[in-house]
């Protein structure tokens, strides 16, 4: 009888979790989860075949009154982090306790390997150029695909302000975003649009590989909920006119941080580092992060600098250089050298 009852308690749990809906998993694909068509219904949809006048007339029990306008939408909670979220971006952890933050320069290579190499080598961040480089974002992805969970999180250095290219790099996956030349307030907000989820910006919910469990589907709290509160927004002051209006750019809410471009600063203005003219633009930026209560981040050359907290570092042909002058010290460039053939020394 025993075994009688444990084959029949066995069988119904079985039917229970036969039963049960599976909770979906984090998936890249945005509509990997959508439910079978013609199992819903629609209590609150439109008549069939007439004008609803949802445009001016809210739904019985609606937050929102009168005719729908973007600028005096009240935002639904339907998407709020979890009030016991916690900050799981490491970069973003080190930037609000005020520690010193480093970015190593992806620049030459496309290889995901070389990549992973270069992310578990000590770095904070990985800064992956797309400025100057000119590889395509789909190749990004597989870089950053190898090794999701590196030490260094992936970062990206955007090419311009502009939707397509900072949700390509949203979607890959990136913790770290870069925008170059910030020129004016609306070029700063735009970007900072770009990155964030309403109701601060107006990034649109997507695919992706960000979504999925390999990196950050399975975060505490869930990725969309908490990507805002995670990304960390970097806006480089690189001319003239930036600097002019650094403050209004370092104020923008979203900003974490602004960069003040060593080799572009010069370039817009004519005068080098040390020089009086160069040196004002500097401590502008220098003054408006102060300002804002944001970061401030440079090269690494100015790790000692006052208040710089944030570093751009040499790029992955430079350190591969570095390192193997550290291994091979006085052994380092002692290449024999024939009388006779290509190697041979030069008259």
């Amino acid at each position: 009888m025993n075994h009688g009852f444990q084959l029949i308690a066995l069988t119904a749990a079985m039917g229970v979790a036969l039963c049960q809906t599976p909770t979906p998993r984090p998936n890249a694909d945005p509509y990997a989860n959508n439910a079978d068509a013609g199992k819903l219904k629609f209590p609150l949809a439109a008549p069939a075949g007439k004008d609803s006048g949802a445009i001016t007339t809210p739904l019985p029990g609606s937050v929102n009154t009168g005719i729908v306008n973007e600028a005096k939408w009240k935002y639904g909670p339907a998407y709020n982090p979890p009030a016991s979220a916690k900050i799981w971006n490491p970069v973003k952890l080190k930037m609000m306790r005020g520690e010193k933050v480093t970015g190593g320069t992806f620049f030459a290579s496309s290889d995901p390997s070389t990549y992973c190499a270069f992310a578990n080598s000590g770095y904070d961040f990985v800064w992956t150029e797309m400025q100057h480089n000119a590889r395509d974002w789909e190749n990004v992805a597989k870089m950053w695909q190898a090794c999701p969970h590196a030490k260094a999180v992936p970062g990206v250095r955007v090419a311009y302000t502009d939707e397509r290219e900072i949700q390509h790099a949203m979607d890959a996956g990136a913790l770290v975003i870069v925008i170059p030349t910030v020129r004016t307030v609306e070029e700063g907000t735009a970007a900072r649009d770009w990155i964030y989820f309403p109701p601060l910006g107006k990034r649109s919910q997507g695919g992706g590989q960000a979504f999925s469990a390999e990196f950050w589907g399975n975060v505490p709290g869930g990725y969309r909920n908490t990507i805002n509160d995670n990304v960390v927004l970097i806006e480089m002051i690189e001319t003239i006119g930036g600097v002019a209006q650094a403050r209004e750019i370092a104020a923008i809410p979203g900003v974490d941080a602004v960069f003040a471009a060593s080799g572009d600063l010069g370039n817009f203005s004519g005068y080098k580092q040390g020089e009086p003219d160069y040196e004002r633009l500097i401590n502008a930026v220098h003054d408006a992060a102060l300002a804002a209560g944001k970061r401030l981040c440079g090269p690494f050359a100015w790790r000692d600098r006052p208040d710089f907290t944030c570093f751009q570092g040499g790029s992955e042909t430079a350190a591969i250089a570095r390192g193997v002058a550290d291994e091979l010290g006085p052994l380092k460039d002692t290449q024999a050298k024939p009388e006779v053939g290509p190697y041979a020394s030069k008259p």
